[in-house]
């Protein structure tokens, strides 16, 4: 077990900290809040009053910081896990020449996570959080600037008095308040320090492969620079922003086990000075221990996908007629298909409609809200044959047009049918109610709350945090390109041969060999504007948060 997790941290990546907050007269001297540089801790190799500790075991014995006390951080990792008791790292923190009045500084290799890991485990058990700084850069930076390492050991200090008396519990979340922050993500951030492969599910060592519902994917080292350093405050805060992450709401960072997850939490806390973050040290594997079996998921938003035990409730007579239900199924397929059988409820509106109008979105307002979709449905888009280019437009315009929620139906009329499940030749009742259980849907008055974004006919009209990147959807590059950054992502090769979405995992490949960034404003664009959605709709099914679709 003690491999599996030691595995599980190293993936999560990351390391040593740039703390920052306003200059103050200490900042000349190489502190900021939390954070020393390397120069600072330079001039201090010998004071009595700082104690230096190297988190990494595994290159200590061959090069560290003259000086430095080499600390075994696996140990304290069974802590969040029960393992370890507060007398025993009590024992361990003396042994290290820990007391009340020293500065501790610690660092690791640099871009790695153990040294933030450290720094929690230190806060969390109450050694004061003004004495306790993390080098900047770890030892990567110290060698980078010439300074002296050395193989010789430490001999161990005179032990500290450092004493357990209160927890902090303010920094560290248990699963029951992550559990509710999962399903109120207007109060919540969860915010994952885990790779693109883990979080999406190519690497799985544990017995599911994916990430908690709603986790934000934050990799640690991309609160890094090049040269090991974090990042600057602002960039963090852009980052965190363009994330959906907002200081106002409870931030709670996970891992595979709780290491990586350290990063975030210390890059939010300590450098961007968000207000409320908490580490959840049990991360994931206390996530799927729990014999509740909660869920676990590789997309990003699985639920844009429905499928026909879903729909089948909200279309059964019974539930319209005693409960009413909260949901417009919009059938995007041709007169034709529709009348041969379709969903009960279902709204027929071809998709030629919405292609014909993408650049008029009061037109089509206008049609919808006769046709009986009300905008505080949830709209399920229903093509027939899964994520088509037609259901993809469709999606595409109910966003713009600020329909309350949309989702496509991944299912075929033949699994429908297969399933058990009724079709309708005659047309949906649309029309006023003529008594409380007349199933008629009323027409609406469809509101003109247009977004700015979603489909825009300008390329130019939006800025976002990021830079723009164009990504051509079709099979081949349309006939007029973007004055920009354009990558090639067919949209055939994010889609199975039925029609849904291809694994997560095969997707972000995709993307990844593609040159997708992870941080851009993304404009779709192609000839067929129906391609360009395709691919807008599965970079919403991977939890990118900036996508627009090109329209004209």
């Amino acid at each position: 077990m003690l491999k599996v997790l030691r595995h599980c941290f190293v993936l999560g990546v990351a390391g040593s900290l740039m703390l920052a907050q306003p200059v103050t007269a200490m900042a000349e001297d190489g502190i900021r809040r939390n954070l020393v540089d390397v120069s600072w801790l330079a001039k201090n190799l010998t004071n009595p009053d700082v104690v230096i500790l190297d988190a990494s075991p595994e290159t200590y014995a061959k090069q560290h910081v003259p000086g430095a006390i080499g600390v075994n951080i696996y140990d304290l990792f069974a802590y969040g896990f029960g393992g370890i008791s507060d007398a025993k790292i009590e024992q361990l923190f003396q042994s290290w020449g820990i007391s009340p009045a020293k500065k501790i500084v610690m660092y690791d290799k640099g871009g790695d996570q153990l040294a933030t890991r450290l720094f929690f485990d230190l806060d969390y058990h109450g050694v004061p959080e003004q004495n306790l700084f993390v080098l900047d850069g770890g030892l990567s930076k110290w060698q980078q600037q010439g300074l002296p390492v050395t193989k010789d050991i430490a001999p161990l200090p005179k032990n500290g008095s450092f004493k357990v008396t209160k927890l902090n519990d303010d920094l560290r979340g248990g699963l029951p308040e992550v559990l509710t922050a999962s399903g109120d993500t207007a109060n919540n951030a969860l915010v994952e320090g885990l790779e693109p492969a883990w979080h999406f599910g190519a690497v799985a060592p544990f017995d599911r492969a994916g990430h908690i519902p709603n986790g934000i994917m934050a990799p640690s080292e991309d609160f890094y620079n090049p040269d090991k350093t974090f990042k600057s405050p602002e960039e963090i805060k852009k980052m965190l922003t363009y994330l959906g992450v907002r200081p106002e709401q409870q931030i709670y960072t996970y891992c595979g086990g709780g290491v990586a997850a350290t990063v975030p939490f210390f890059a939010a806390k300590f450098v961007a000075d968000y207000p409320k973050v908490k580490l959840y040290p049990e991360s994931e594997l206390g996530w799927l221990s729990d014999q509740r079996q909660l869920p676990y998921w590789t997309f990003d938003a699985p639920y844009l996908m429905r499928e026909t035990g879903w729909l089948q409730f909200w279309s059964g007579q019974m539930i319209r007629m005693f409960l009413g239900a909260p949901v417009s199924i919009v059938d995007v397929r041709p007169a034709e298909a529709f009348s041969q059988g379709h969903i009960p409820f279902s709204l027929n509106i071809p998709g030629d409609v919405f292609k014909s109008n993408a650049a008029n979105p009061a037109k089509l307002a206008q049609i919808l809200g006769p046709a009986g979709v009300n905008a505080s449905d949830e709209a399920v888009v229903v093509s027939g044959a899964g994520l088509t280019k037609d259901s993809a437009l469709a999606f595409v315009m109910l966003e713009k047009l600020g329909q309350k929620k949309v989702s496509l139906f991944m299912d075929s009329m033949d699994t429908w049918t297969k399933q058990g499940q009724q079709v309708k030749k005659e047309a949906t009742v649309v029309g006023p109610k003529k008594g409380p259980r007349d199933l008629s849907i009323p027409p609406t008055s469809y509101p003109e709350n247009f977004r700015k974004d979603v489909a825009i006919t300008d390329a130019k009209s939006t800025q976002g945090i990021y830079p723009k990147v164009y990504i051509a959807s079709g099979k081949d590059l349309p006939a007029k390109n973007q004055n920009g950054k354009v990558v090639h992502v067919p949209y055939t090769d994010l889609l199975n041969a039925d029609g849904t979405p291809k694994s997560a995992k095969d997707i972000w490949a995709v993307l990844a060999k593609a040159g997708v960034p992870r941080y851009a404003e993304l404009v779709c664009f192609s000839d067929d504007p129906g391609e360009a959605a395709v691919n807008y709709f599965i970079l919403k099914l991977m939890g990118f948060p900036d996508i627009k679709v090109l329209v004209t």
